[in-house]
Order: structure tokens, then sequence, then C-alpha cells
């Protein structure tokens, strides 16, 4: 109790630079929260993908589009299970800059293939009883107010139906939630008859194929004889792991994952040199006092300790605050961007990673002027007074 009466004793006698300090390592830890739950955002795809699934897209790019017939070709192969297959819809609800993922689709193939979006039984019936059916994601029913049973007008900014109208009319008739967490429950899906019939142009030809296969171990191998049964045809494919499409796609923006770590690294080197240098001149300010503690019989054992927890306990506070105010941010800025990152939230990982990080940096700044006060000579500290 002691020591630690003393510790805080010696970070209070230089308030003003023990504040400046601390807010220093808040603000470098609610960064480490934003951007941790940035980086989560757009791998949030990558996370929820099967290891059991495959892609299927044109080989040049994914906005290129494929002929139907593709699928029950893919369907037809050794090791699958089954295939379907989904388009871009490009859909919005009100505001043309706020679009998310509508995917026409074979809704009655989709609790094969994604057993993880689950629904109530009725409203399963009653979705693909109705061609102009709308299944949606809880999160997206629950950010736009939408009920079973509502009618909901969507607009494409890319297809228009026949007529030349943006705007598509559908029934809300399901409401899945992903089990175990394990779906991204802000996207929508409609029934492909009911788009390929009204669309006014590309009918028949689709975005890319999803593929169930039998055995997740032969994955590559089922994937390779994809892209042979279309080799040297007018439209060749490409095809990978699920996982492995969710992170070209994402890359499609950078490589956010290393964006992330070169800032962080950035930042936390400069807090190094700020934290290391505060303790030190601590330290430096301290000999004297030191050189007495020695002399009533602190060990240098103890002395060391009484630094590093001076230092241990600036960084972890410091770190505490700065994620808790951190994953504050995040959770209200995933409210209010759900539509554009349904997956933005500070996950426990990147929590337990910060408080880990903040142990280290506690650590490492405070080991050399620890190991100095230790060290010192009591003769040689009443020298320099």
């Amino acid at each position: 109790m002691g020591m630690l009466r003393l510790v805080w004793s010696n970070l209070k006698r230089k308030k003003l630079r023990t504040l400046f300090t601390l807010a220093s390592v808040i603000i470098a830890f609610v960064l480490f929260a934003l951007l941790g739950g940035l980086n989560r955002a757009f791998n949030v795809g990558v996370e929820l993908a099967g290891a059991d699934r495959l892609v299927t897209m044109h080989k040049v790019s994914f906005i290129q589009l494929m002929p139907v017939a593709y699928v029950q070709r893919v369907r037809g192969l050794e090791g699958v299970d089954d295939a379907t297959h989904y388009t871009w819809f490009g859909a919005y609800f009100q505001d043309p800059k706020a679009q998310f993922g509508l995917f026409p689709t074979e809704l009655e193939r989709m609790a094969a293939i994604y057993p993880e979006y689950e629904m109530p039984e009725d409203q399963r019936e009653a979705l693909l009883a109705n061609r102009t059916g709308l299944m949606v994601g809880r999160a997206m029913a629950e950010l736009y107010g939408w009920e079973v049973g509502d009618t909901v007008p969507l607009f494409s900014s890319i297809y228009p139906q026949q007529g030349g109208e943006y705007a598509w009319e559908f029934t809300l008739e399901a409401v899945f939630t992903g089990s175990g967490n394990e779906a991204d429950e802000m996207q929508a899906f409609m029934h492909y008859d009911y788009f390929n019939e009204s669309r006014a142009f590309g009918t028949d030809l689709i975005g890319w194929i999803v593929t169930k296969v039998a055995d997740p171990d032969r994955a590559e191998d089922v994937a390779s004889a994809i892209d042979a049964r279309f080799a040297n045809s007018p439209t060749e494919t490409k095809t990978s792991t699920e996982a492995g499409w969710a992170a070209g796609f994402a890359n499609q923006f950078g490589n956010i994952g290393l964006i992330v770590q070169m800032i962080m690294g950035c930042v936390f080197f400069t807090l190094l040199l700020i934290t290391g240098n505060t303790m030190a001149q601590a330290v430096r300010e301290r000999t004297g006092e030191l050189a007495v503690l020695k002399t009533i019989g602190f060990s240098d054992r103890r002395v060391l300790a009484m630094v590093l927890a001076e230092s241990l306990t600036v960084a972890v506070l410091g770190g505490a605050i700065g994620l808790t105010l951190g994953a504050m941010a995040v959770a209200g800025a995933g409210t209010a961007l759900a539509q554009f990152f349904p997956g933005l939230t500070a996950s426990t990982g990147t929590l337990a990673w910060g408080l880990v990080l903040a142990v280290l940096l506690g650590l490492v700044t405070g080991a050399l002027p620890a190991w100095q006060a230790a060290r010192l000579r009591v003769a040689d500290a009443m020298g320099r007074r």
C-alpha cells in the first residue's frame, strides 16, 4: 500500500506534465480502437466467409456478367454439392448515396448454400410464394424501420425496368438473422426470375456463382475444374474460395490492414519517444530523492519496481481510458454508418490487444529509467546535488 501511495505521489508531483503524457496515451489508444474497427469493417466479409464455398466470376472483373447457363454446368461437376448465382443490383432506399447489397438470386437454394441465414419457416414459405418478395437482414430491417408485410419501394442505380422506371416495388416477406453472428445482416435478396423478366437489359446474365463443395479439402481442385470447364470460351472464369474473393473485393479499396499498421506504427513510435523522455526526465529530477530512499533501506529491486510502476500506471490507465472512448466512438459510428460499414465494431480481440500493447508501452518506456535508477549509487547521486 505504501508503494502505491508513493507512486501516486510521484505522478502528482508534476501534474501538468503527467496530464499531457496521459492525454497523449489516451489519444493514441482512441486512434487504435477507431482504426481497428475500420480494418474489421473492410474485412468482415473474410471473417464470415464459408470454408466450403467457392465464388466464380468473370475472368476480367466481377462487374462483367456471365450467362446464367453456367450455373447448371457447375452443378454437374464432380465434388459440387450445389450452386447458385448472384448479381449486383445497386439498390438504395431513399438516398442514392446510401447504396446497399441487394442480390437477385434463387431464393429456394439459399437454405442449402447459406444455412447460417435463419428465419421463421412461415416467412420462408411466404417469400418463396411471392415473386416480388424481399428477404432482408435483421440489422437492415431495424435501420429502416421495416416490418414483415411492408411494401418496400427500392431503386436501382443500374437496372431500369422495361418501362424505364428505376423504382422496383417489393413486399418484405422474410427477415433473416445470422446464426452465431455468422452472417452479414446489412444485405437483402430478391427473386432472380422477377428481376430477369422485368429488367430492360442483360436478360439471362448473372454477376457471379457461389458453389458449395462436398469436401472443403478439395476446394482448390473443384475451383480448377470450374475454370477448366469454361476455358477458351467467350466468357472465361476465375474461381477462388469465398474468403479469397471477399479479401480481393476489400483490397480494391487498398490494403487497409497495411495502412492501419503503418499509421499505428508511426503513432506508437512517437508515443514511445514522448513517454520515454518524460519518464527519463522524471527520474533525473529525483536523483537525490532516490539516493535518500536507498539510504533508508530501499533495495535496487524496489526502486526499479517503483519507477516501472509509474510508467505502467500512465500507460495502462491511459490505454484503458483511450480504448473505452474509442470503443464508444466506434459503436456510435457503426450505428450511423451501418449501411456503408456493417462490420464497423470494436471487437473484443482488438481491445484485448490494445491492453497488451498498453502494458508493453509501460514496460518499454520505463525500462531504461528504471534500470538507471536501480543502478544509481548513493555517493554519486549525492555528488550531483
